[in-house]
């Protein structure tokens, strides 16, 4: 719950404002205070009044209202409250608090609050795509600005493609994780796998892949910050175990599905791990020498963890997610593996060289499951896992 939380919530021009409505009733249900300032624009789209009514305050809009500024002014408004959520940011919004502009309230309180921000971007896909549109939140970013969102489907304009502002479920979500409160995934079970495995030819040697474990690892700690009970099966990585999660160290294949059959019933699992799909036939006690002749390994298949886990009975759990760690025709790759392994969502990703993804800290994911294909922006591995929690934990919500 948001028990005693502050939320000032800036409504810009767009048509995702209608959604701000139902935000507003949503924070206020788990208790939150919500005061809200409309621009200009966002009133073309939702009233003052409905605000009013809904939030139960006052609603605020004029710069140069000198009742406003002598009953509370706009630094009051920027500072007291504990997180500004600007819904929906439009990429206007987002060039004025990435250039510092201040030419109405909205703008001015961005710039003169102390206090951390969460914007909701919605706009045009073209809009999006631009060039501008990224360096803004590239600078936003770095200034510390969180953001949720946009999503992909139909747009007002009746175009398809990414920019829709998130649903106000999602976004209450990443305000609950923002503030580190139970209730999102409280009472939940977690399983996560990640890293690569290592398969051993001889005591020296082993099949294995250029996995990292940060996108895994980051899942964990994002599911552990929504308060779900998390596991992370890891294979060998370079990174300290995740604060609050139970962590099983594995090596091979067969030893991650034993760790996560012994960890069922969950209500989820992320198998996020870069699982070898072979080993070795034979696994050699002594080293293999150099004698002139190439040596001949015979290669048998390892278990499928993604489809055992998705059709595991009366013990799968509610929600099963796969990656699909992709070179070539991304979409069309994973599409088929999640029918083929009968999991709920895929996550497909490029790995190939030229994206820096395998051991990066960014990564560019594309979310399939019965709605279609969701295509993120390149975003912070961080990041990536803190939107995947927040849908996670609306589905179940909704289960």
């Amino acid at each position: 719950m948001l028990h005693g939380r502050r939320v000032l919530l800036i409504i810009s021009g767009g048509i995702a404002a209608y959604k701000s409505l139902d935000l507003i009733r949503r924070l206020r249900d788990r208790g939150c205070a919500v005061r809200c300032i409309v621009t200009h624009g966002g009133a073309q789209f939702v009233t003052p009044l409905a605000v009013a009514t809904l939030s139960k305050n006052k609603v605020y809009g004029d710069l140069f209202s000198l009742t406003d500024e002598s009953e509370i002014g706009h630094i009051r408004l920027a500072r007291e409250c504990d997180l500004v959520v600007v819904a929906p940011a439009t990429a206007d919004l987002l060039a004025k608090m990435a250039t510092g502009l201040a030419d109405d309230l909205a703008s001015t309180v961005l710039l003169a609050t102390d206090r951390p921000i969460l914007a909701a971007p919605a706009m045009n896909f073209v809009m999006w795509e631009n060039a501008a549109t990224h360096a803004n939140l590239e600078t936003l970013r770095k200034r510390g600005v969180r953001t949720i969102g946009p999503e992909t489907g139909a747009l007002a304009e009746g175009e398809v493609g990414v920019g829709r502002m998130s649903e106000p479920l999602a976004i209450v979500a990443a305000i609950e994780s923002f503030f580190g409160v139970p209730g999102a995934l409280t009472g939940r079970r977690a399983l996560v796998t990640s890293g690569p495995t290592y398969e051993p030819i001889d005591p020296v040697r082993f099949i294995g892949n250029r996995s990292s474990g940060k996108q895994g690892h980051a899942i964990a700690t994002a599911l552990t910050g929504l308060g779900a009970e998390t596991i992370l099966v890891t294979g060998p990585t370079q990174l300290p175990d995740p604060a609050g999660v139970k962590v099983r160290h594995i090596e091979t294949a067969e030893e991650m599905l034993a760790a996560c059959r012994a960890e069922l019933p969950v209500d989820v699992a992320v198998l996020a791990a870069a699982v070898a799909d072979w080993r070795t036939a034979e696994r050699r006690n002594q080293k293999l020498k150099k004698n002139g002749q190439l040596p001949v390994l015979e290669l048998v298949e390892n278990p499928d963890i993604l489809a055992t886990l998705a059709a595991a009975g009366s013990r799968r759990p509610r929600l099963v997610i796969g990656f699909a760690a992709e070179t070539e025709n991304v979409v069309a790759n994973a599409t088929a593996k999640r029918k083929k392994k009968g999991c709920d969502w895929i996550v497909a990703n490029d790995v190939s060289a030229s994206t820096g993804t395998f051991g990066g800290d960014a990564n560019t994911v594309h979310v399939i499951d019965d709605g279609g294909t969701e295509t993120w922006p390149r975003l912070p591995k961080d990041e990536v896992a803190h939107r995947l929690a927040q849908r996670i934990a609306v589905k179940l919500g909704q289960a």
